[in-house]
């Protein structure tokens, strides 16, 4: 699998530009993923019931991430205990039933409609086949359960080994796959509601807000 973070450090050099009002990017001076051009961020204050209720299971799951992340450290340190191996179950448990239901919720109710409605208005690719925001945040869904699917996966072998340097080059690789997924959600939650989020506010309307709550009922059995 390739590394999707494989370029976090870039080379920055001065480039002569005029400057103008907006912000000139290069390809040697890239805008930080978390300081995209543009930023318009909307108050949680403001959002519909349905991105508030997507924020709060974001809030959630972002709890989740920190305590992941500590107990792998404590791994990295320390070596895999009945307790450790114990959270790492409770939070591959959380991602199936939780994240993974989170993401559906997304997939069936925001995603279509918001999706249309970019293309609908030009903020879309030019090729043959447009894309939009819409479809970074599909992408970054299925490299999530592909980040989560290795990274379990060594996990799991590596408890079945008996030759020690084999189990702790495992260990270390399934780590290091957790800690990529773990950015990886934490910049997905960034994404949608820092860019994905204002553009469902500014383009669609109290209607099509409607229609959502009333589909999560329908889908999910939850009302908002």
């Amino acid at each position: 699998m390739d590394n999707i973070f494989s370029n976090t450090d870039y080379l920055k050099r001065n480039v002569e530009k005029d400057l103008g009002d907006e912000p000139q990017y290069s390809p040697m001076d890239p805008p930080d993923a978390y300081r995209p051009p543009n930023l318009e961020v909307v108050p949680y204050e403001a959002l519909p019931a349905f991105l508030k209720h997507l924020t709060d299971e974001h809030k959630l799951i972002s709890a989740e991430l920190e305590k992941f992340e500590a107990t792998l450290l404590e791994i990295r340190k320390e070596g895999v205990n009945k307790e450790r191996n114990n959270r790492l179950g409770d939070f591959f448990k959380f991602l199936d039933e939780t994240i993974v239901l989170h993401h559906l919720k997304e997939e069936r109710i925001l995603f279509p409609v918001l999706h249309d409605k970019l293309i609908e208005i030009g903020e879309k690719s030019t090729g043959d086949i447009p894309e939009t925001a819409v479809d970074m945040l599909e992408n970054d869904h299925i490299k999530t359960m592909q980040l989560t699917t290795l990274a379990f996966s060594l996990m799991g072998i590596s408890s079945r080994l008996t030759d020690i340097s084999s189990r702790a080059l495992l260990i270390d690789t399934s780590i290091e796959q957790s800690n990529l997924l773990i950015e990886l959600l934490r910049l997905h939650i960034f994404r949608e509601e820092n860019v994905v989020f204002p553009l469902a506010v500014k383009h669609l309307n109290e209607k099509d807000f409607n229609l959502m709550n009333i589909k999560m009922f329908k889908y999910f059995s939850e009302q908002i």
